[in-house]
């Protein structure tokens, strides 16, 4: 199987799992988790260019478990978690990474916003060693092993 084949095949298994957890994703660290978790991910390679940021943005308006939350909050808690990461990397990427571990507490929330990391990184068929570099981090921030998702 080619290389494109297996990232599209691993992100689309990533959101078949997370619409079978739809309804027990609905809390707020969650939500602003899975926010600064797509922002990670948009800004891995240390920029986003602003057709990236739209892409990125379409796809958490599009996403059918993140559809509990409303879209306004979700684009300004992206946005703000992007400008943490676009003013300073490496200081943005200490604070959206402490963003993140706020869902530790539930382990189906946790695993949730690696498989999201997951989706947004392999949308474009492309899910590179610096996507998948941020992803792992986070599950570190998590407290869970990045070889559960294959990173």
């Amino acid at each position: 199987m080619a290389l494109w084949d297996r990232v599209k095949e691993s992100a689309q298994s990533m959101q078949t799992q997370l619409m079978a957890k739809k309804n027990d994703l609905k809390s707020g660290a969650f939500r602003d988790a899975s926010m600064a978790m797509c922002a990670l991910v948009a800004a891995a390679d240390g920029q986003i260019e602003p057709a990236e940021r739209q892409r990125v943005a379409q796809l958490i308006a599009g996403n059918d478990v993140l559809r509990e939350f409303p879209a306004d909050d979700l684009q300004r808690r992206f946005g703000a978690n992007l400008d943490k990461l676009t003013a300073d990397f490496e200081f943005g990427k200490v604070g959206v990474l402490q963003e993140i571990a706020k869902a530790k507490k539930k382990p189906a929330e946790a695993r949730a916003v690696i498989q999201i990391g997951i989706v947004i990184g392999g949308a474009d068929g492309d899910f590179d060693a610096v996507e998948r570099g941020v992803v792992r981090e986070a599950c570190f921030a998590l407290g869970l092993p990045p070889e559960e998702f294959d990173l």
